[in-house]
């Protein structure tokens, strides 16, 4: 039997605070990004997006180029997600990046270490840069009753209409695009948490009983209900791009811009607090544990697509 069977069958059970029967019935998804290239990074489930369109600068292009893979300095042997987006304030001389796992999560708990930057690696500040973990489904018309989506949006140069910093957590419940009209719940949270190296942060997001809570690095920071709840099996995505409602500067050096994620996990139909799921990834990695897939999609399965 493979070590990380072996390892997974050790754990069940053994999590403290969650009792072997509500472990053994959890259907688990976690991913430390420990892979050789990007082809097993696609192997693993993951999309890289090349589809052209929303969101972003018009114009822009969405590039698997910008997805790269790292060994991890923090804990050798394990591996680093990094999406690298740049622009010179041109549709034609900006790429954006996104990473989409398949279209199977609803309810449970959604949870990633991601470290947000509030400067570029190259490149004079400014840009209205966008470094986000979400899941959501399709957008299939103007107004779709059956739109999800989950949102964590960090904007450390403003965007969106704002030059504030801050990062946004958004529950979604429907969305016209063009004129844009939305309806959904959000919380803004005015900090810069991508500064002097300090910025690496937990996020963790409950979807159960009507409710989504949303914490950062342990503490709750909002709630949201009602209309907005899911309704619909989501993705799971990462993504950097540019505001096109922010001022870009033109001309000069190409600006460069990164994020990184650490891991991501989800439990389905399971709420877990932000200390358990620390919890939970701290045990998988001392089991040597570096992906499990064990969330089925639905039947028939729906539409993989990393476009939105």
């Amino acid at each position: 039997m493979k070590r990380v069977e072996l390892a997974l069958m050790a754990l069940l059970g053994l999590m403290p605070g969650l009792g072997c029967c509500a472990a053994a019935e959890t259907a688990w998804f976690f991913d430390d990004f420990s892979y050789a290239d990007t082809s097993a990074l696609q192997q693993g489930g993951w999309q890289l997006r090349s589809a052209a369109g929303h969101p972003g600068i018009p114009g822009a292009t969405w590039t698997p180029d910008g997805v790269q893979l790292l060994p991890n300095a923090k804990h050798p042997g394990q591996g680093l997600l990094r999406l690298r987006a740049q622009t010179d304030g041109t549709g034609a001389g900006t790429t954006q990046v996104q990473v989409c796992h398949q279209r199977k999560y609803l309810a449970g708990t959604y949870a990633a270490r991601v470290r947000f930057s509030d400067e570029p690696v190259s490149g004079l500040d400014g840009d209205p840069v966008i470094q986000t973990f979400y899941a959501v489904s399709p957008l299939r018309f103007d107004f779709d009753p059956e739109f999800s989506e989950l949102d964590w949006e960090y904007l450390p140069n403003g965007g969106w209409g704002s030059d504030k910093t801050r990062l946004y957590g958004i529950t979604w419940q429907t969305v016209r695009m063009d004129p844009w009209l939305a309806f959904n719940q959000q919380h803004e949270e005015f900090a810069a948490l991508g500064r002097g190296g300090q910025g690496w942060h937990t996020l963790v997001m409950q979807v159960a009983d009507g409710r989504t809570r949303w914490f950062v690095d342990g503490r709750q920071v909002t709630e949201h209900g009602g209309r907005n709840y899911p309704v619909v099996p989501m993705s799971i995505n990462f993504n950097l791009w540019f505001s096109p409602n922010g001022p870009l500067p033109t001309g000069g050096a190409p600006r460069v811009y990164e994020q990184d994620v650490d891991w991501v996990m989800h439990a389905k139909d399971t709420v877990l607090s932000p200390a358990q799921v620390e919890e939970r990834v701290t045990q998988w990695r001392r089991a040597g544990v570096q992906r499990l897939d064990q969330v089925s999609p639905p039947t028939p399965a729906l539409e993989n697509r990393c476009d939105f």
